[in-house]
């Protein structure tokens, strides 16, 4: 593989490209590119005009990265990846990480498989830095270092977490905030409770996006992130997830629960560079709004 070089002069690099490595193939840098093992400052980079300047460092991979919407196994598509985080799409009825009915159908097990190429005494892993219900779709965010995990742990209550929703019934204000104290002790099932040493507080702020006859679409951020936390909550509220038979819906339209995790705010554990994401609402869901 070429070694890295530093740029000298303000250039676009996909001529950078060529012109720093004349006796490489123009076909098999264009293949570098399209599959992200181009680096520039140690970040992928497709784009072939973007803009380079002095002091940058231009280094080529020789490990691989998903392509942007790759699908993976058990369905989960890749969003992004980088040598430091990898962002997917969790489909439902799968878990975050294992338990001890499962341990193999999860969204960990598969990324770690993937990472390993199959190589099971590999080391490559992903670590866990929040997680979602086994009937919750939508973003998360796994790091593949340590170092990566910590960083993003440790400035997770920042991140922003935007959540969509079908709810049963009309929903009369068009925006709010749920506030409640949850009991996390029984590991099946939370409740809002008075405020005791075994609580923790939740906030949610929602908004309205489309009303049905019978069924309200939400946009739900959270500020605080506890277990089960907007499925309670809205139960409080009296407009249950769809499909949420734990919390009291009464209907299932989608058969699955109606809530998706689209958008996630935060800063790059290793660049501080912001990274946003978004992630439409599945078509089950949407069809019914």
């Amino acid at each position: 593989m070429p070694k890295p070089s530093t740029v000298q002069a303000p250039a676009e690099l996909l001529a950078y490209l060529f012109a720093t490595w004349p006796n490489e193939k123009k076909k098999q840098i264009r293949t570098w590119l399209k599959f992200q093992s181009v680096m520039v400052n140690d970040r992928p980079i497709t784009q072939f005009d973007h803009p380079l300047y002095p002091g940058d460092v231009v280094s080529i991979r020789t490990d691989r990265f998903a392509a942007p919407r790759s699908v993976l196994a058990c369905g989960i598509t890749v969003h992004y990846e980088d040598a430091d985080i990898i962002v997917i799409n969790k489909p439902e009825n799968l878990l975050s990480i294992a338990s001890e009915a499962e341990q193999e159908k999860t969204a960990y097990f598969q990324l770690t498989d993937y990472l390993r190429q199959g190589q099971q005494k590999a080391r490559e892993r992903v670590w866990i830095v929040h997680r979602l219900d086994r009937e919750t779709s939508g973003l998360m965010v796994f790091a593949k270092t340590a170092q990566a995990k910590e960083t993003l742990q440790a400035g997770w209550d920042k991140a922003e977490k935007r959540y969509e929703a079908v709810v049963e019934g009309r929903l009369p204000e068009d925006s709010g905030t749920m506030e409640s104290d949850l009991n996390e002790t029984n590991p099946f099932k939370v409740f809002s409770s008075p405020p005791t040493e075994f609580t923790r507080h939740a906030i949610t702020h929602y908004r309205v996006l489309a009303r049905k006859p019978t069924r309200t679409l939400v946009e739900l951020t959270l500020e605080t992130g506890r277990r089960h936390q907007i499925r309670v909550q809205l139960a409080d509220l009296g407009h249950p997830i769809v499909g949420d038979e734990k919390y009291k819906a009464k209907t299932d339209p989608a058969k699955r629960l109606g809530l998706h995790s689209s958008f996630l705010r935060f800063p790059h554990p290793e660049t501080g560079k912001e990274m946003s994401f978004t992630s439409p609402l599945p078509k089950k869901l949407a069809s019914l709004v």
